[in-house]
């Protein structure tokens, strides 16, 4: 089907609440979403095909199309909530996607509430409503069909990198850089990362992506993340979650220091005097120790076998 055969539609302002409410969208948002939903005579409507039929022109492709929605000059939309639009025009798209591909109502239900869960980090990062360029970004994965949520887990199709296929290789293992991966992420606001409940995530992902997407074969699960920083070890004791989360994975490279996202994900900050940190916990401790001893974070990359 050709962009401008694509029909591109949003829900009245009446069905609007209800289908928001499915998504997990935080009870604050709503009244702004309806109050500013576009029709076809708004200024925007133009940019919100465009951005829309880009997102959903090749549904399933791995690593892409990029999409930065940003609404035009003279828009009547909010610059923060024009993104959240594209995703509600594209919503009945990529479930009709999941349908062909036999993906479970429940699945995809539970795949695409992340717009609600990243609509609730912009309000803790920020204090308002809406979403910024990076979540923006990370929502194209669940839209465009690339990334699946499979109990604790999410799952997301993707290709090694060179450092990562690399350390691949080197193991003795014949894969490399650019073979197809799973990148394993860790969603938020989902209770704790209990092992038991990412064993049943990663058993789920075997079958899943060879049940509906048979064409790809993944061997390979890889995660970058805040939460593979291996110097957590020397603060949380050996049985903590996110210690047994670390050894699912073998380390692949240390990316460079990166304080800022611990903040940000731990904290809510994105920058912060050191003596403003909370220490309610012993991760929020051992974040804020590892700082005022003059040292720093910087996440980590690892790669299992599936």
């Amino acid at each position: 089907m050709a962009d401008d055969e694509l029909n591109v539609v949003l829900p009245t302002p009446d069905a609007l609440p209800a289908l928001l409410l499915k998504l997990a969208v935080p009870h604050e948002d709503i009244d702004p979403l309806v109050a500013h939903l576009p029709d076809r005579d708004s200024p925007s409507w133009r940019e919100l095909e465009r951005c829309t039929r880009l997102l959903v022109r090749d549904l399933g492709r791995i690593g892409g199309p990029p999409v930065t929605p940003e609404p035009p000059d003279g828009s009547d939309i909010p610059l923060a909530y024009f993104p959240l639009y594209v995703f509600l025009a594209a919503y009945p798209h990529i479930t009709a996607f999941h349908r062909d591909r036999g993906i479970s109502d429940e699945i995809s239900w539970h795949t695409l509430t992340d717009l609600g869960r990243v609509l609730a980090d912009h309000r803790y990062w920020h204090g308002e409503g809406g979403l910024d360029a990076e979540l923006t970004g990370w929502l194209t994965l669940h839209f465009s069909g690339q990334i699946y949520q499979l109990g604790r887990l999410q799952f997301q199709r993707a290709r090694l990198g060179n450092r990562t296929g690399r350390a691949v290789a080197a193991a003795g293992h014949p894969f490399g850089p650019g073979d197809p991966a799973l990148s394993v992420h860790v969603p938020g606001y989902y209770g704790p990362l209990r092992p038991e409940a990412c064993s049943r995530s990663f058993a789920a992902a075997r079958d899943f992506f060879a049940r509906h997407f048979p064409e790809e074969t993944y061997r390979i699960a890889v995660c970058n993340s805040w939460l593979l920083d291996e110097q957590l070890g020397d603060y949380l004791p050996a049985e903590a979650n996110i210690l047994q989360f670390q050894r699912r994975f073998q380390p692949a490279y240390q990316p460079a220091q990166d304080d800022e996202t611990m903040r940000r994900f731990v904290f809510g900050v994105r920058r912060s005097d050191r003596g403003e940190l909370p220490r309610r916990t012993a991760l929020e401790r051992a974040i804020v120790d590892h700082l005022e001893a003059g040292h720093h974070w910087h996440g980590g990359a690892g790669w299992a076998l599936l």
